[in-house]
């Protein structure tokens, strides 16, 4: 595991950057090597956009960090070409469990529903994603990409000049400027780039504090989400138990408000409290451990200018529902086809505000989710603790008490309605999969209509004719016709056309529904198009 943490991914190379006299141009500069960012860069890259990573790092960040990702996030892997190695190393889970006190109060599944590609989560540490990240970068380096992550590369400076933004850079060996047409900050939560352009977050700070012990230990528990409410081994207080690749258990524990956290990071601190939950004959080691005060807040605007915010460094939310990294890797997932669009000049500018626009709802959404989560946990007064335990015991018995039952409401993606970029919407045809919906999985023949779709808008006919492809002012529409034959099980059926015979979608290079129909027109589909990237001056 060491070799991980010590062994630079990016290490610092002198670029021909440095000793340009005049600052170098770069159509993309991301800033952040992490998971957010390096997913930005590929997708960048798959689109055939140059792009260059700095960080002021050069290694996978220490401890597992973020480690539960959702079923939306691995599809958007998928198209970014690394879902399989993330899957195949990470625990798949679909099953949680809640406790009272010593009590099982009920248990969920967050996928109880067949024919989809993907599981509901899986667990993988934060590093081991960094580092299938990094595979990924380098297979597209190897294609011939321009792609470049630039270690120890911190910046230290942001000027906005109008039609570019310049960058300062420190490195060590001294400093050097570039200049680009687009910079996206993926710096994280204390966001260096934000704090340089004096932008701040709006929301709420929560007082409290969460220990989180990354645990190696051999262990029956099985592979589930376990969460305790005021359990005997942390009363008054919660906890939550993940099991991770490697025989790693990943353990947050409550502590409250007025601790002295370097005292409760001591190991000789944290043993005793991981005993107390597993048992004094409990055999384990630590391998990590960190304490946290969460926030719900998010920046006014993402986009200012040239400069695009993604992930923690523009909004920020409580663990709970795993909402950090799920959200960040939606935010690059809708904004990097934007930007290509207005890199190429086949969209305008202003398609870059419904960046804003999308994501903002999601932001708000999973603010909304994670605030209602965070008061139910740790309750602010007597009568909101009555409440809660009530409604826990009524849980144990009664179904209808276990939607109220918030132990985290765990993450789902981000729903676009009221987007400007959505085009027709014939109501007949299922709810789910409507305009502005991320796409809904189904088997189609041997293969998966996830893999089916994205980079690229995509025109689906389901039984109907469509072309297999359509020039819609210079932006290419692939067409694909699919047939009942190839939905045996009729999940396609129930998710795309409900009571109706045929549909036609038009997805978004984002997966995202643009707009549907029961019958192909190929006006309509173009009127669709030009909505869909801002060229009706809807965006």
């Amino acid at each position: 595991m060491s070799k991980i943490f010590e062994t630079p991914l990016y290490p610092y190379q002198r670029s021909v950057d440095q000793d340009a006299p005049q600052p170098a141009h770069h159509p993309v500069i991301v800033i952040g090597a992490g998971p957010i960012g390096l997913a930005a860069a590929i997708d960048l890259a798959q689109h055939d956009v140059p792009v260059i990573v700095v960080d002021d790092n050069d290694k996978v960040s220490w401890g597992s960090r973020a480690i539960c990702y959702a079923k939306r996030p691995l599809e958007i892997l998928d198209r970014l070409g690394c879902g399989d190695e993330f899957v195949d190393k990470g625990v798949v889970w679909n099953l949680g469990k809640v406790f009272f006190d010593e009590r099982k109060i009920y248990e969920f599944d967050l996928l109880p529903e067949e024919g989809h590609k993907r599981p509901a989560f899986v667990n993988l540490q934060q590093y081991h994603f960094e580092e299938y990240l990094m595979h990924r970068v380098r297979a597209l380096q190897d294609e011939g990409k321009t792609l470049e992550v630039r270690g120890k590369n911190r910046v230290a400076g942001i000027e906005e000049t109008g039609d570019t933004v310049l960058v300062t850079i420190d490195t060590p060996e001294g400093s050097y400027r570039l200049e680009c047409d687009w910079l996206i900050a993926c710096d994280g939560a204390t966001s260096p780039a934000r704090k340089m352009l004096n932008m701040d977050f709006v929301g709420r700070v929560f007082e409290d504090n969460f220990l989180i012990a990354d645990v190696i230990m051999e262990a029956d528990f099985p592979t589930e989400r376990w969460f305790w409410f005021d359990p005997p081994f942390n009363r008054n207080q919660s906890a939550l138990l993940h099991k991770q690749p490697d025989h790693v258990w990943r353990i947050d524990l409550q502590l409250g408000w007025n601790i002295d956290k370097e005292e409760e990071k001591k190991p000789e601190n944290v043993i005793p409290r991981l005993k107390a939950m597993l048992g004094e004959d409990a055999k384990f080691e630590l391998e990590w451990v960190s304490i946290y005060t969460f926030q719900c807040r998010r920046m006014e605007k993402f986009r200012h200018g040239r400069v695009l915010f993604a992930g923690d460094s523009a909004h920020q939310v409580s663990p709970f529902g795993a909402r950090g990294a799920n959200s960040g890797l939606q935010d690059t997932d809708n904004l990097i086809w934007k930007l290509k669009l207005v890199i190429d000049g086949k969209a305008p500018e202003s398609l870059l505000d419904s960046y804003d626009y999308e994501r903002i709802l999601g932001a708000n959404e999973n603010i909304m989710n994670s605030t209602r989560s965070t008061d139910f946990i740790t309750p602010k007064s007597e009568v909101s603790r009555t409440f809660r335990d009530a409604v826990l015991d009524l849980a144990e018995r009664y179904e209808f008490a276990r939607p109220l039952v918030n132990s985290g409401r765990l993450s789902v993606p981000s729903v676009y309605d009221s987007s400007p970029l959505n085009g027709n919407d014939d109501r007949d045809l299922p709810p789910r999969t409507r305009p502005g919906a991320p796409v809904v999985d189904a088997p189609v023949g041997s293969n998966w209509l996830t893999d089916l779709l994205g980079n690229r808008f995509q025109l689906i006919g389901i039984n109907t004719e469509v072309p297999a492809s359509l020039d819609v002012d210079g932006i290419a529409v692939e067409g694909m016709r699919i047939s009942s034959a190839e939905d045996a099980d009729g999940h396609l059926q129930k998710r795309y056309l409900g009571a109706e015979d045929q549909a036609v979608y038009l997805f978004r290079p984002d997966q995202h529904v643009a707009a549907r129909w029961i019958d192909y027109s190929e006006n309509a589909v173009r009127a669709a198009v030009n909505t869909a990237t801002g060229r009706d001056q809807g965006a």
